[in-house]
């Protein structure tokens, strides 16, 4: 169950319901990896996120939930690619 008040939010990856959440520790590390300084920037550069972009936003997001497990071992599991970004939207969705 998320905490809608902490902006987690749920998403189904590889098959398994995972917990997902945008905290102050995610955005930095996700505002490091990708070369970006601010909101601005970083809503600029999420239009165009190569798949290691995606990987490396994911596994912030996951990290944020509490998933350090899946974070880890994100570069070597099966998830789509389509739930992966549906995944990082609804992430940044809930975090309103």
């Amino acid at each position: 169950m998320s905490n809608g008040i902490r902006g987690e939010a749920r998403a189904v990856l590889a098959g398994v319901e995972r917990t997902l959440c945008l905290t102050l520790g995610a955005l930095a590390e996700i505002e490091t990896a990708l070369g970006v300084n601010g909101f601005a920037e970083l809503a600029e550069r999420m239009r165009s996120l190569s798949a290691r972009d995606l990987v490396v936003v994911l596994a912030a997001l996951l990290r944020g939930g509490g998933e350090d497990d899946l974070a880890e071992a994100l570069g070597r599991s099966a998830i789509d690619p389509k739930e992966a970004a549906e995944a990082v939207a609804t992430a940044f969705s809930a975090a309103r």
